[in-house]
C-alpha cells in the first residue's frame, strides 16, 4: 500500500489516515479498505493511487475500474443502504455490521457513529474474527472524530489530489 499524502491536513485527518494504514498493514488478509460517508461518497481509501479514478467515476467521465476504491465505496454504500432498510422493515434497530462470505474472499461493512461506513475487502483465507475485531477498534477510535468538518476536509483532500495524468 502506498501511503497517501497527508501534507496540509488537520491532525484529526492525519490520525484517520494513520489508523487506516495501520489497519491494512497490521491485519493479515485485508486487501482494501474504504471509509464511505452516509451519502455514499468515498472519504478514505487504502488505495490512494486510484483516488483519481474514483473522482473520474463520480464525475461521470469513467465507469471505474474493477476493484478500485470507487467500486469498493459503491458496494459498501449499497450494502449499507440495503441492510439499513432491512433493519427498519424488520424493526430490529440499527445495523452494527454486515459480512458477506464468498468463495474467493469476504466483504465486511461496519457502521461508524455518524452514518458513515467502514468497508473491508478480505482475502479468502483471512481470519474473519480478527478482521472484525480490528474494524471495531478502528470504528471506536474514528467514530468520535468523524465530524461534518472532518468529512468535508477528507472529501476536499481527495478532490485536490494530483491525478498523475495531464488533462
Amino acid at each position: 500500500m502506498t501511503a497517501p499524502s497527508t501534507f496540509g491536513l488537520s491532525s484529526e485527518a492525519r490520525n484517520l489516515h494513520w489508523l487506516l494504514t495501520n489497519l491494512v498493514e497490521e491485519v493479515p488478509g485485508i486487501q482494501s479498505v474504504a471509509v464511505v460517508s452516509s451519502d455514499g461518497l468515498l472519504l478514505l481509501s487504502s488505495d490512494p493511487g486510484r483516488n483519481a479514478e474514483a473522482r473520474e467515476a463520480r464525475e461521470g467521465r469513467r465507469a471505474g475500474p474493477r476493484g478500485s476504491a470507487a467500486d469498493l465505496a459503491t458496494i459498501v454504500s449499497g450494502i449499507g443502504s440495503l441492510t439499513i432498510g432491512t433493519a427498519k422493515l424488520m424493526e430490529y434497530g440499527t445495523v452494527k455490521h454486515t459480512m458477506v462470505a464468498m468463495e474467493e474472499g469476504s466483504l465486511f461493512v461496519m457502521s461508524i457513529s455518524d452514518g458513515s461506513l467502514l468497508g473491508v475487502h478480505g482475502s479468502a483465507d483471512c481470519d474473519m474474527s480478527v478482521v472484525s475485531y480490528h474494524m471495531a477498534l478502528f470504528v471506536g477510535r474514528a467514530g468520535h472524530v468523524l465530524t461534518p468538518e472532518l468529512r468535508s476536509e477528507l472529501r476536499n483532500s481527495l478532490d485536490s489530489e494530483p491525478t498523475g495524468s495531464a488533462r
